[in-house]
Order: C-alpha cells, then structure tokens, then sequence
C-alpha cells in the first residue's frame, strides 16, 4: 500500500474547511483510504511544513499525488463535478516514428503534449513524485514502463523511437554537461544509487532504445535517464511526455494518469494535445485517449449485494460522488461512463463497492443471515493437528521453517537431481534463499538444526505442513499443495530406531497397523522395504509403504487430488507414502552439520 505525503495547509486550504486530525481521519475512512500521519506536531518549531502522510489503495493510481487526492475528495464532498478530460484539435500533430528494431527491447510507445503550464514549486515536485510513484509501482521499477517528460520548446518535431547499439550514439544526461555512449552511460550509473537499479533492465541487450528530435538530439535513454537538453524545469510551459512500455495495457493506463492528474494546471484545464505515433508495420495510433468507458451497472445487484433499496437515480448519484459519470437508463439500469483515472474498474462488482463506499460502509444496513452455517476444520487440518499433537507428546519439537527455500537446498544439498517437473520457481526471487517451492519438509528441518547447533543433544524436530508440486491436471493452478509430515533426529550416534519409532506410534495413532508385504489378506496397513534414496546413507534407507483397499467407492474421493498415489492404491493396493533413513554424510555437509542424522517423511493426505 503506497504512502503519499501531502502539504497539510495546501490541501486543507483546497478542501475549503479547517479539519481537525481526527475530522480528517474520519473522512478518509468514509472515502476508503487511511491517514497514516500528521506530522504537525513533529515539525512544530522547524521550517518545515506539516504533512499528511495518507495511505492509497495499491490499485488506485490516481490518487497517488496531490492532485488526485485533493480532486477525489472535492467530487466526493460534493464540492466538484466530476473533471472531463479532452484532446485539443492542433493544426498540425506530432508525430512520433517507431523504428523496427524496438521489437528487441521496448516495443510499445504512447505520449502527449501539455500546453501552457504553469508550475509552482509544489507543483514540480508533486509531477516528479508521481512519476516516480508510477515507475516503482505500477511499471514494476520502470521494466514494464517508463517515463520521460521533455521541455518541448528545446525540441523540434517530428521525433523517432529507435533501438541502436550503445557506442552508436552520445549525449548529456540529466544534471551533466558531458556527453556519454550508452556503454559509458552504464559504466557511469553502476554506483549511482537511484539509477543503479534499473540498469540491468537493458544493460546486456545488443540494443539500446533512444528517443531523438528532428535534429538528431536525443530525448532519452529509456528506462534509464532523460537528456539534460531537453530537461524540464520551473519555467517550461509546454510539456512532452514520452511513454515506452512492454505492455500495452499499463502504458495506457501510466499516460492517462500523467496527463490527467496535470491537465488541471494547462491554460485550459483538463486538455490535453495528443501526438500521432507511427508503428513498424505502417499503422498510426493517436495517444492518448480520454474518452470514458461506458458500462452497465443494475441497482437490483448492488442492492442484493449491500443490503441497501436505492432506486436507479440514488445509485446513480452515489456514482458521481466517486467521480463517474452516471445516468439513469431505466428502473433496473443505470449507464455509467468510467473515467480514464479509473482503471481499477473492472467488473460491476468493482461499481457496487463504489456504491457502497459513497453511502457509507458503517451506514450499510445490518441484517441476519438467512441461513445458520456451523464452522469445522477440514479433514486435513484435524488428521494433521492429531499427528502434531502425538509428536509434540512423544517428546519431539515443532519447528516452523520458511516454505520458500534456495534451489540448492531444495534438491543439490539432499543430492536429489531436478527434473524441471515438479518444484515450482519463483519467477524474480528478492534473493537466493526464496527460489523454489519446497517439495521436502526435511531441508527446512536441517536448516532449524543448523541454527541451533549450540543446543544440547539429541536434538529432534518435526514439522506437520504443506510442500506443493507442478501439477498439469490442475487447470486453474497447474500446481497443488500436499500435507506432509516430517521429522529429524540429531546426536552423537544416527538413531535410526527412534524415527522408526516415531513412524510406528503416529501409525499406532492413525490405526493403521503393520503388515508383512507379502501377506495378501491383509486390507490396511503399512510396511518398510529398503529403497536406494541419495539423501541417506546407502543400506540405511527404508520406503514407507501402504495399503488401502477400499470397499466403498465414496471413501476414496479425499485421493482425487493426489492421482499418483490414487492410481497406484488402485491398481496394486501398495504405494510408497515417504521415506526414512540414515542421512547421507555429504547432506549433512551441505547443512553445515557435524552429528549424525536420521530423517522421516510422508504424505500425510494418504490417510484420509
């Protein structure tokens, strides 16, 4: 949830109302964000201004400045009608010629014009702000979308995007008087604090994307840094706003919100000129468009759903309070037009919490529930919480060990191979430690003994918890968590004898009793068969086996969801459910550990 501060005084002064700290908490609850400081008292005595430091919904970009702050609550106070945004018809457009060569890098392109602005200091520093509030949220820290704001009277039409070599091309970034090739750029910016981060972005690509004017001048190394040419400042009054992306939808949505929330300021408010963009394949595109989407909402669903009995034209008013436009088409229809700072709108459901917020949570209507409900566990979270209470009381600690671990561990410490098809990797990991799924209990149980090495011995964890797995016949999820128990005894001999016992007693629990494989008369049951495992110590590994066979269809619906232990319980009535053993001296080396260990696990969904 971002933070935004805002000048106290300045935005108080735009409300047009002296609210105490607690008035304004209170108004920001019934508009749906949450003042998370003021700072009057802090500063009191200083030069500095108080702030209101207020927290913003993740997916309502625009209210990530001043501007759309102050606008919203206005609409909402009934202060304001809701804004209409519009293109001015110049008499010549912009244009903008996309090269092929940005298919490589950065292929999409959108921007506008911002006529005679007039700036203020507060208003400067809330335009970068936002810019940069976009760029770490929305754009994902600028690898989806960047943005470059440009004084246009330092400029000359039209302008080319294109993707060249970095020693192809020289100039002077932002706040430098020296010109540098895009190689020299990133030698440059690798211990710049605030640029270093983006770097990577396309720093090993063959190609570097680069704006240029009419006369070769570059605009911008996007998502980089902007030229110190064409840079803007407190007294430029015509505003170019270039936006490269790798999605099309987000580079829509950042434009919008740019020239939208600082429309206000033009000489005519809330006009934007736009620019026409050539692509590659020869078809032109006008950016940015501002007409509204227009949408159905139905007061008979938003009733249902609130509990509320508003007619078509109070929904509609509640509507306009949220800054949309809204007009009654009917006794069961109202056409909304969505603006285009709205692009948290998806679905009508989205309107009806619209609805909801504009009259009021706390003034909704409380009623009964017309139906009674009993709450229970799941049969899994009750077979688990018996097998953690029988370890806890067999004289075993539960530990609770992270459920995202390194590769490493996860499969080259156990020497256990990775096959690409069951552990499910994170995709842009904040570090090494977080790049997998865990598909063992038994690593996070090492890494529990690791950290505890100057405990007294023995030592012995267990863990009741979920590990999860790619799954294809997962539609939805391609994936599914399995409930699993494990457990690790660590002293100065391996005790192979005490995991054993600890399996055989959580059996005794489970009622499911020993049997010997070779017996075919016995229905339920488990037994142990020596198994070549590389995470223990050859001729010290066992397979934990069971048996099920089920007289009732309907008993075995709880297995749907596991179709490799279902098939084989089917088929043969044996399938492997975990394993125990001696581990291997060369994982225990991996983990840092110098006693000998012996490790259990299975999966506890078998016995359902």
């Amino acid at each position: 949830m971002p933070t935004v501060s805002v000048d106290k005084a300045l935005l108080l002064e735009g409300l047009g109302r002296q609210y105490t700290t607690e008035e304004f908490d209170e108004l920001c609850f019934q508009f749906g964000i949450e003042l998370d400081d003021d700072t009057t008292e802090e500063v009191k005595g200083t030069d500095e201004r108080p702030q209101l430091k207020i927290d913003i919904p993740a997916n309502r970009y625009d209210l990530l400045c001043f501007e759309g702050i102050l606008r919203a609550l206005r609409i909402f106070l009934g202060k304001d009608e809701p804004p209409t945004y519009r293109l001015t018809q110049p008499k010549e457009l912009l244009t903008l010629t996309i090269a092929p060569e940005t298919a490589q890098i950065r292929p999409y392109f959108a921007g506008a014009v911002l006529r005679n602005v007039r700036f203020t200091p507060e208003r400067y520093a809330s335009f970068i702000d936002l810019q940069d509030k976009l760029h770490q949220n929305l754009a994902r820290r600028r690898t989806l979308v960047a943005i470059g704001t440009h004084d246009l009277d330092t400029i000359e039409a039209p302008f080319t995007y294109e993707a060249l070599p970095p020693d192809s091309f020289r100039f002077a970034p932002l706040n430098r008087t020296e010109e540098y090739s895009g190689k020299e750029l990133m030698e440059l910016f690798d211990s710049d604090m605030h640029l270093s981060r983006y770097l990577h972005i396309i720093r090993d690509s063959p190609v570097y994307p680069i704006i240029f004017d009419q006369q070769r001048r570059v605009l911008s190394m996007p998502p980089i840094i902007n030229s110190n040419h064409s840079k803007i400042t407190l007294d430029t009054h015509n505003v170019f706003i270039d936006v490269t992306a790798v999605d099309k939808t987000k580079l829509d949505i950042v434009l919008n919100i740019i020239v939208a929330m600082f429309s206000e300021y033009c000489a005519e408010p809330f006009t934007v000129e736009p620019i026409r963009v050539v692509y590659p394949d020869g078809h032109a595109e006008i950016t940015p468009q501002l007409d509204p989407r227009r949408t159905l909402v139905h007061p008979s669903y938003v009733n249902r759903c609130t509990g509320l009995e508003h007619d078509a034209q109070q929904i509609a008013r509640l509507l306009s309070r949220m800054g949309h436009g809204a007009t009654p088409a009917g006794d069961d229809e109202v056409v909304v037009d969505v603006p285009v700072t709205r692009p948290d709108i998806l679905h009508e459901c989205d309107l009806m919490e619209d609805v909801a917020v504009a009259h009021g949570f706390d003034n909704l209507p409380k009623t009964f529930p017309s139906t009674n409900t009993v709450g229970a566990p799941l049969a899994i979270n009750t077979l688990g919480d018996i097998v953690r209470h029988e370890c806890a009381y067999a004289g075993w600690v539960e530990a609770l060990p992270l459920i995202l671990c390194s590769h490493d561990e996860n499969f080259r410490f156990m020497n256990r191979p990775d096959d690409k098809t069951k552990a499910i990797v994170l995709g842009n990991p904040k570090t090494a430690e977080f790049q997998v799924v865990r598909t063992s209990l038994i690593p996070g149980l090492l890494k529990t003994l690791r950290e505890n090495k100057k405990h007294a011995l023995p030592m012995q964890v267990f863990e009741v918890s979920d590990v999860a797995f790619k799954d294809p016949t997962e539609k939805q999820r391609m994936a599914r968590n399995e409930r699993h128990v494990g457990a690790v005894y660590c002293n100065k001999t391996a005790g192979f004898e005490v995991v054993h016992g600890l399996l055989d007693k959580l059996m005794l629990t489970l009622s499911i009793p020993r049997i010997d494989r070779n017996d075919t008369t016995a229905k339920v049951g488990y037994y142990l068969k020596e198994t070549d495992d590389a995470t223990f110590f050859p001729g010290r590994a066992a397979a934990i086996f069971l048996r099920r066979t089920f007289d009732n269809p309907d008993g075995r619906s709880a297995l749907d969801s596991l179709p490799e232990l279902r098939k084989a319980l089917d088929e043969g009535g044996d399938a492997q459910v975990g394993t125990l053993g001696v581990v291997h001296p060369e994982v225990l080396q991996h983990f840092d550990l110098f006693f000998p260990c012996s490790a259990l696990e299975f999966n506890l969904e078998a016995f359902l």
